[in-house]
């Protein structure tokens, strides 16, 4: 080899270890780049689990709140219901009573 041989021949290898470091680094910036993504979507996922959770604490909280309306709804049903019913009595009751001192009060004119 001569001397301008092995000039070119050390500039070849000096351009591709420039190159493959000039690819190293840019593979490193890209594991680099994931590495971020990766810790945002980690951080994301964390996020939203916890969202998560405190729905679903939400929801039975509601659902447990549902369950107590409807039993008092129910009850407030019944308890009108046995309102009505001895209103109703009492309203025949009087309907009778008011009959009976009619009667007796024109039976005795």
């Amino acid at each position: 080899m001569t001397f301008p041989n092995i000039l070119n021949y050390t500039e070849r290898q000096l351009n591709t270890y420039e190159t493959m470091k000039l690819g190293n680094d840019v593979i490193k910036n890209k594991f680099d780049d994931i590495d971020i993504k990766v810790d945002f979507l980690i951080e994301l996922c964390q996020a939203l689990q916890d969202e998560n959770s405190e729905l679903g604490s939400k929801i039975k909280d509601l659902e447990t709140d549902l369950a107590k309306k409807n039993v008092t709804e129910k009850l407030n049903v019944e308890q009108e219901a046995l309102i009505q019913s001895k209103i109703d009595g009492l309203l025949t009751k009087l309907d009778s009573f008011s009959n009976n001192v009619s009667s007796e009060h024109q039976s005795g004119l």
